[in-house]
């Protein structure tokens, strides 16, 4: 998958946050930041803008793209 997370880190690097208050954040599920954070899915842009503003980080710190041509 080109779109890879920080998630984790980040979520422990701000006193632990769990999964279950980061998902209660942004209104989704536990299940979808698992998700996320085993690269299973892609969020859309609404929701990687808003995982970003929770974990008080710029997007682009949250989440990298790599380019298919570059993953080869």
């Amino acid at each position: 998958m080109p779109i890879t997370t920080e998630i984790r880190r980040l979520r422990q690097e701000r006193g632990g946050m769990t999964q279950e208050a980061l998902a209660q954040a942004c209104g989704v599920t536990r299940q979808t930041i698992i998700a996320l954070e085993a690269g299973r899915y892609a969020p859309s842009l609404e929701l990687a803008f808003r995982i970003a503003d929770a974990l008080s980080a710029p997007l682009e710190q949250v989440f990298r793209w790599t380019p298919p041509a570059a993953a080869e």
